[in-house]
């Protein structure tokens, strides 16, 4: 066996193993294909109606319909979701957008109502079982003080006077 003989039986796994590597590697779509078309229905309700403020998948309004043309239109032009919601952002404002920005100021959004939640919780967690323990006794949430005696001539003038109302 000749060394050419010997170098092609080595070199044979190695190149099928590195075309099977570019083939499982290439892309499902030809080169030339665009980008996957932006589904509608996916985008319309993380759209906002800028008169109405409802997502723009239940508004019912001639700017809600005015809207949507405009996003079947940036689809038809072949733009990314990305590169339309940009686009409705730079005509309608922030406010098209049904998420707000996870940066910046806008984040209060999220966190303010958020916030309110946990501190109404941790103020139930306090309050409610110091309530239920109070039960309507006095201020103080202690046991009441026991009754101080009657003198015995007090006891004795307030059976005598039940006795006159009983008879």
């Amino acid at each position: 066996m000749t060394a050419r003989a010997v170098l092609r039986t080595l070199a044979a796994p190695a190149v099928l193993a590195a075309l099977t590597v570019l083939v499982l590697a290439a892309p499902a779509a030809p080169a030339g294909a665009a980008a996957p078309k932006v589904n509608f229905n996916e985008l319309e309700p993380q759209l906002m109606c800028v008169s109405c403020n409802v997502p723009l998948n239940i508004a019912e309004s001639p700017q809600a319909s005015q809207e949507r043309a405009e996003v079947k239109s940036l689809i038809a032009q072949g733009l990314t979701e990305q590169q339309i919601k940009d686009r409705l952002v730079s005509i309608y404002g922030k406010g098209v957008l049904a998420d707000p920005p996870t940066g910046g100021f806008d984040v209060t959004t999220w966190l303010v109502p958020v916030g309110l939640l946990v501190a109404l919780l941790a103020l139930g967690a306090v309050f409610v079982p110091r309530w239920r323990r109070g039960g309507g006794g006095p201020a103080g949430g202690g046991v009441a003080p026991a009754a101080p005696e009657i003198d015995p001539a007090d006891a004795r003038r307030l059976d005598e006077d039940l006795a006159r109302y009983d008879a």
